[in-house]
C-alpha cells in the first residue's frame, strides 16, 4: 500500500506525536520497599537496626551498587514477620553510613532524596516487598512568612535541645523547615504520612504552627 503525501505528512505527524506523547508519561520504576513504623521526608535522615535476612540481603546490594530503595510507613501489620501494608506514598531512601556491630546485625542511616507513589505491590519469595512506582512532584522552596515564624524558631531549638546537627540547613525555606518539623514533633504515624502526602509547603507550615501554639498554652 502506497500513502499518499498527505498521509505521509499525518503518518510522521502520529509518529512525532507518539514519541513526544512518552516524554510527558511517568515511567513506572521498581524499588525494594523497607517499611517502618514513622515517616521520613526529603532530605531528611534516619538509622534503621536490620536484622531480618530479607533486609540484610536488600541493604547489602544497595550499598554495594549505589542503589535506593523506599521507605514507607505501615498501614497495616508489623515491621517484622509477614509482611506489612505499607501506605502508597513513601520516600525514596539512600545509604549514607552503615555499621555491623556484632554479626547479623546491621546499623544504617539512610537519607531521604523524593518521595513516590507506589501503584503496584508485590512480594518476592524472601518476604521482601516491590512496588512499581511513581514520583511525587518536588515542593519548589519558598519563602516563609512572618506569621509562621514560629515554626523556624521551635525547629531550631529541637535541634540544639538534642544536639541533631542536620548536613544542611535552611531556616528560610518552608519547605524543608516543614518536613524536618513534620519528622521532629511527636505526631502518631497517620498525621506525619497525612503531611507527607501533601504538597503545598505553607498549608503543612500552618497545621505545624496551629499545633506548636495549640500545644503552647
Amino acid at each position: 500500500m502506497t500513502l499518499s503525501p498527505a498521509g505521509v505528512r499525518r503518518s510522521k505527524r502520529l509518529l512525532m506525536f507518539e514519541k513526544l506523547s512518552k516524554l510527558f508519561v511517568p515511567e513506572n520504576r521498581v524499588l525494594p520497599l523497607f517499611p517502618v513504623s514513622t515517616v521520613l521526608f526529603p532530605g531528611g535522615r534516619l538509622q534503621l537496626k536490620i536484622f531480618e535476612q530479607r533486609y540484610l540481603d536488600l541493604a547489602k546490594e544497595c550499598f554495594a551498587e549505589s542503589a535506593t530503595f523506599g521507605l514507607c510507613g505501615i498501614r497495616e501489620g508489623s515491621d517484622t514477620g509477614e509482611p506489612a501494608i505499607p501506605y502508597e506514598v513513601g520516600t525514596e531512601v539512600r545509604i549514607v553510613e552503615w555499621d555491623m556491630p556484632q554479626t547479623g546485625i546491621f546499623h544504617v542511616v539512610v537519607e531521604g532524596l523524593e518521595r513516590y507513589v507506589a501503584r503496584k505491590l508485590e512480594t518476592t519469595p524472601s518476604g521482601l516487598l516491590v512496588a512499581a512506582v511513581e514520583p511525587v512532584s518536588t515542593e519548589m522552596s519558598c519563602a516563609i512568612p512572618d506569621e509562621l515564624r514560629l515554626c523556624v524558631e521551635v525547629l531550631k531549638h529541637i535541634l540544639v535541645d538534642n544536639q541533631i546537627e542536620p548536613p544542611e540547613v535552611h531556616y528560610d525555606d518552608a519547605v524543608w523547615v516543614g518536613y524536618r518539623l513534620s519528622e521532629l514533633l511527636p505526631f502518631k504515624l497517620k498525621v506525619k504520612q497525612d503531611l507527607l502526602e501533601m504538597n503545598d509547603s505553607l498549608a503543612r507550615l500552618r497545621i505545624l504552627d496551629q499545633f506548636l501554639r495549640q500545644n503552647a498554652k
